[in-house]
């Protein structure tokens, strides 16, 4: 009897549990960020098709059950990439264990001079799991666009620079957008707005 009263109370626990996790995951939930805006109500980011340094292709999907975090730049970037990159590695440090499920996805806006080999080794030198994505001009655009990024080149000596949006976008494990990271935040600030996401899902 009193078996039976234990297994009923269990299984009465996990569907109680079950259906958290359902609400806690969904879609439509609105979170509370300290610092970061919240971009649960903007539909970016959905559809983009992009090569990783060993030219297979990956898409929003591909990091399903991961936390991406999406930045646009240039490996010939003065500042704000490097910086970027480096608050991101330090805030995954901070998230501690659950810093292991936030994926950190670099995509370049300068195809013509940055190759894959090139984007692998800049974004490795900030964190190994770190991943850097490369399209054609057009495919770029398009993903800029996609996102709402705004780039363009600006002449620098023989050479030219990129001028950028330098905002990081935040998606949930299950590939809905969540949170916008300024380049204006420390790395504790973002690592408390990043456990915030995962707190939903």
């Amino acid at each position: 009897m009193s078996t039976l009263y234990t297994r009923r109370t269990v299984l009465q626990g996990m569907s109680l549990l079950s259906l958290g996790l359902l609400a806690g995951c969904d879609d439509s939930s609105k979170l509370s960020f300290k610092y970061g805006k919240d971009l649960s109500d903007k539909i970016m980011g959905r559809t983009f098709k992009l090569k990783d340094a060993q030219g297979e292709y990956r898409m929003l999907g591909s990091y399903r059950g991961l936390m991406p975090m999406i930045f646009f730049g240039f490996t010939q970037c003065p500042a704000v990439c490097p910086t970027t990159l480096a608050r991101a590695a330090q805030a995954k440090k901070l998230m501690g264990r659950d810093g292991e499920r936030l994926q950190v996805i670099f995509i370049t806006l300068d195809p013509e001079r940055d190759t894959p080999h090139m984007l692998d080794a800049y974004v490795k030198t900030f964190d190994p799991s770190f991943e850097a994505l490369y399209g054609t001009l057009e495919e770029t655009a398009a993903t800029a666009k996609e996102f709402g990024v705004f780039y363009e080149k600006a002449p620098s000596g023989s050479t030219y620079t990129l001028s950028h949006t330098a905002t990081s976008f935040v998606f949930d494990s299950r590939g809905n957008l969540r949170l916008g990271l300024s380049a204006s935040l420390t790395a504790q600030e973002c690592a408390e707005d990043l456990l915030t996401v995962m707190e939903v899902c």
